[in-house]
C-alpha cells in the first residue's frame, strides 16, 4: 500500500530550507574564521611586498652594473635610473634598455626608487623607504637598499 501522496508532499515541504537560527550560526562561524585568518593574511602580504622590494632593488642594481659595464660609468644623478630605460646623451656603448619598463623603477608600494651616486661617481645606492614611505622605521616600514662599489 502506498502512502498518501498529499502527506508525503507536506512532509517534504515542511523540511525544506533552513531556519533563521541555522543561518545565523553559519554566518557567525564564517565571521569568526575571517576575524582569525585575516590579520595573518595581511601580515603575509606585507612580508611578501618587503621581499619583492629587496629582489627588485637587486634587479635594478644588476641593471646599473650592466650599464656600467657597457658605458664605463654609472648613471649620473641627473640621468638617474631613467638612464637604464633610454640612452642618455654621451653614453657611448649604451646597449639597453636594461630594464623592461618604468614599472620596475617603482617599489611595491608605488613609490619611486631612490638613486644616489657615490662621491666622484665611484659607486651608487638604490633605496626604497618601505611601506610607510618615510626614512627609518622597522619591520615592514624599514628602509631597504642595494648598492655597488
Amino acid at each position: 500500500m502506498r502512502p498518501d501522496r498529499g502527506k508525503l508532499d507536506r512532509r517534504i515541504s515542511d523540511d525544506q530550507g533552513y531556519t533563521l537560527t541555522e543561518i545565523l550560526v553559519v554566518i557567525t562561524i564564517i565571521a569568526l574564521l575571517a576575524a582569525v585568518l585575516t590579520p595573518g593574511l595581511f601580515g603575509q602580504l606585507g612580508r611578501a611586498r618587503a621581499k619583492a622590494a629587496q629582489m627588485q632593488l637587486d634587479t635594478v642594481a644588476a641593471a646599473v652594473e650592466m650599464f656600467h659595464s657597457d658605458v664605463g660609468r654609472y648613471p649620473t644623478a641627473q640621468e638617474g635610473l631613467n638612464g637604464l630605460l633610454a640612452a642618455p646623451e654621451g653614453a657611448d656603448g649604451w646597449s639597453g634598455p636594461y630594464l623592461k619598463g618604468g614599472k620596475q623603477l617603482l617599489d611595491p608600494w608605488g613609490k619611486p626608487l631612490i638613486y644616489e651616486v657615490g662621491q666622484s661617481a665611484a659607486g651608487y645606492r638604490i633605496e626604497t623607504l618601505g611601506a610607510d614611505g618615510a626614512a627609518g622605521g622597522s619591520g615592514l616600514n624599514r628602509d631597504l637598499e642595494s648598492s655597488g662599489q
